[in-house]
């Protein structure tokens, strides 16, 4: 919904290219409208509602990397908390490849994996493994469903927090070792004894943290990723954690 013309003039321009109602168009933005969206219809949870907003993506993905020789795209699927919601978008995705393949007459090298960012899954995560070919923990997500704190609005008393000893840290910032990464550390022993060599990583702003590289290499993942403006201290961090063993 958030792609969608919220304004009267982009519905209209919008009812004009696709040949519909305007009213039509008010009907759909209208109805996508959420209450509280970072915990409603996005991720896998949209892809399974509407299969060919997957379809399309992945097919996009398979026909540039068809284009592109020795190209090995890795397709992640956010959001996940079951681990029928990853079996159903890896089936389309995978049926889409195949059809790609035919068509452009290649064989493509494509794995499909999950970030894990849903608590559920956190805890599950060795059914998760047993589907998926990496993993990706989705920090900031996960810190907010864990602690309860909206990244928007906890902005508001996180300093007081701080300042006053219930957190060492803005847990969006450092990660929170005794909640989160417990957390983290619960999926990792789950995911590893099912496949022992799962690639594992974190992508979120806790990538480009010293900290959380630390915490990160102990646990044995196999990448950080970050903005671009925290790489420089993340590779650093990553290299200095390896120096200390």
């Amino acid at each position: 919904h958030e792609f969608l013309p919220q304004d009267a003039a982009g519905q209209a321009e919008m009812a004009k290219v696709m040949g519909v109602d305007v009213a039509h168009i008010q009907e759909v933005v209208e109805s996508l409208h959420e209450t509280n969206p970072m915990l409603g219809h996005r991720g896998c949870r949209l892809g399974i509602s509407y299969p060919e907003v997957t379809e399309m993506q992945v097919r996009a993905i398979c026909e540039a990397a068809a284009a592109v020789k020795g190209s090995r795209p890795e397709i992640m699927v956010p959001l996940v908390g079951n681990v029928k919601e990853l079996v159903a978008q890896k089936e389309l995705i995978l049926k889409t490849v195949a059809e790609v393949e035919k068509a452009k007459k290649v064989k493509l090298q494509i794995t499909v994996g999950t970030m894990i960012e849903v608590p559920r899954a956190a805890i599950t995560a060795d059914q998760i493994a047993a589907e998926a070919d990496f993993f990706s923990f989705g920090t900031n997500d996960l810190t907010q469903m864990t602690c309860g704190f909206s990244r928007d609005d906890a902005g508001k008393f996180l300093g007081d927090y701080v300042s006053r000893g219930f957190y060492d840290y803005d847990p969006f910032q450092v990660l929170d070792m005794e909640g989160v990464g417990r957390m983290i550390e619960i999926a990792m022993n789950y995911a590893r004894g099912v496949k022992p060599k799962l690639k594992v990583g974190v992508c979120g702003e806790h990538g480009g943290d010293p900290k959380t590289v630390a915490f990160c290499y102990k646990l044995g993942f196999d990448y950080v990723s970050c903005s671009p403006y925290r790489v420089p201290i993340a590779r650093l961090a990553a290299a200095q954690a390896a120096l200390r063993g």
